[in-house]
């Protein structure tokens, strides 16, 4: 596949969950004692409700079995920084939000392959090309599991540099993000129209129906407005991660 999709892409996603990384603290993973019930319902709406209803919306659709399963490796992709972002322009719990970012970001070295593996026998019916369910484990425990393990590590022992380090380190990811969209839209720019028509409206729904999923259950279930917002901003992917796992499931 080249240099790009083997090499840059990768090394370019390591470093964006080194950053994830770097905002850390171990505050973050210990913070979900004091509110378990607001972080068991934003974990199980991400592992489980997203795949479940990005299932439900293909089935509807009708698409064809790879464009849907690009919408499943969507519901499989765990928030990342724009998620936090989010939920502070919505004046959410951004505390919250941090601590479910960090710890799912840890356990989708485990479930990232489960969905993704079950989503392709489920679509393909055992008629597509193998898949290495391992090989999708160790390249996401490579990529973004160690990456935001190591920034965390420099959080708690060299804080002075990762405090001074961690506004460039945000804005160097924000660059890489925008150049790998667009070297994704520009490597798929032949088909890129067709593939939209076909799947995007189904995309733009698994988007809208996700927020107002969250926005329902934060409404009877969550303590308060800001973990409402909370919720709001984690419904939503990052396509930084999306375009990488499809590669590194697929194309290498």
């Amino acid at each position: 596949m080249g240099i790009v999709t083997e090499i840059i892409l990768p090394l370019a996603m390591a470093f964006i969950m080194f950053a994830l990384g770097l905002g850390l603290t171990l505050a973050d993973f210990t913070r979900v004692a004091k509110m378990p019930r607001d972080f068991i319902i934003g974990l199980a709406s991400q592992l489980i409700l997203l795949p479940l209803i990005a299932l439900l919306l293909i089935g509807l659709w009708n698409l064809p079995a790879e464009l849907a399963l690009g919408v499943m490796i969507i519901a499989a992709a765990p928030g990342g920084v724009t998620s936090n972002i989010l939920t502070s322009f919505a004046k959410g719990d951004v505390a919250l939000s941090i601590s479910l970012t960090a710890i799912i970001s840890l356990i989708s070295v485990i479930s990232i392959p489960i969905i993704i593996g079950f989503s392709y026998n489920l679509l393909f019916d055992g008629n597509g090309k193998n898949i290495n369910i391992n090989k999708i484990a160790i390249s996401v425990f490579l990529i973004v599991t160690i990456p935001v393990c190591i920034g965390l590590i420099f959080r708690q022992f060299a804080s002075d540099f990762s405090l001074r380090f961690e506004p460039w380190a945000k804005k160097i990811s924000a660059v890489l993000f925008v150049l790998v969209l667009l070297g994704a839209i520009f490597q798929q720019r032949e088909n890129i129209v067709e593939y939209f028509a076909q799947a995007g409206l189904v995309t733009l729904a698994l988007n809208v129906v996700m927020m107002l999923v969250a926005y329902i259950i934060a409404t009877f279930f969550a303590f308060g407005p800001t973990s409402d917002n909370t919720f709001l901003g984690n419904s939503i992917n990052t396509w930084g991660k999306v375009i990488t796992l499809y590669i590194i499931s697929f194309c290498t």
